[in-house]
């Protein structure tokens, strides 16, 4: 069984400026996915997906490889990283390199470790899944949220029958972005990971930031400050 790691890093960013490699804590933000990927040690070969050589360089020097980079109509911000995905796929496939198993680790995700990983992959074979991805408990209950209108109104707003206490409301779930994992055969004959046989793990919300913008990055640096020096355990 053989499983393929596959961190996604196009250089750029809308809404924060080189986001994959700014650096947090001391090390470029792609070197907490790499590392965690390499601890995990459940990986054949761990890529680097990008259209940037220094990049490239970055992702090398904490373990990963880039066999190649991107071409140029893969590395917009439009493009989905599907195509990124089975772009890599055939290209390693010419060279002989065939894999069972694929994961997505974004960058973007740097407070997921390398036990989330393992246990990922873990409650794949358990399931004999075609797909595990990872979610988070929300926040707030969409139940709680609604459009509002331009006058700024807002009668029925909250429909009495769903009730006030959030103890008492159903629990939802939102993709957190920090595990995708697929069989694949069963990705590229879908391109679409929810069809059939998809299983969610659940991952703690103090884990599941997902950068995008200051504000995010700036959390996570906040987080990961509170795991090194056990915060969290601390206070409960």
């Amino acid at each position: 069984m053989k499983i393929l790691a596959i961190i996604p890093a196009r250089s750029g960013s809308k809404g924060l400026k080189d986001k994959n490699i700014k650096v947090m804590n001391g090390k470029p933000l792609m070197a907490y996915t790499i590392e965690a990927a390499v601890e995990s040690r459940i990986f054949d070969k761990i890529i680097v997906s990008t259209d940037s050589s220094a990049y490239a360089k970055i992702a090398e020097e904490y373990g990963a490889e880039v066999p190649f980079l991107r071409p140029d109509h893969l590395s917009g911000d439009e493009v989905a990283t599907d195509d990124v995905i089975i772009d890599l796929l055939e290209k390693l496939k010419e060279d002989g390199d065939v894999y069972e198993y694929f994961i997505i680790l974004q960058p973007t995700s740097p407070l997921r470790t390398s036990k989330d990983i393992v246990n990922a992959m873990a409650l794949m074979k358990k399931k004999d899944a075609n797909a595990v991805i990872s979610l988070c408990e929300t926040e707030h209950s969409p139940l709680y949220t609604g459009l509002v209108s331009e006058d700024l109104r807002i009668d029925g707003f909250i429909k009495k029958d769903i009730g006030y206490r959030r103890q008492d409301l159903p629990k939802y779930h939102r993709l957190n972005g920090a595990i995708y994992l697929s069989r694949v055969d069963y990705f590229l004959k879908y391109q679409d990971l929810y069809k059939e046989k998809c299983y969610a793990y659940v991952m703690d919300k103090s884990r599941s930031i997902d950068i995008d913008d200051e504000l995010d990055f700036r959390m996570a640096e906040f987080l990961f400050d509170c795991f090194e020096k056990n915060v969290f355990s601390k206070v409960m």
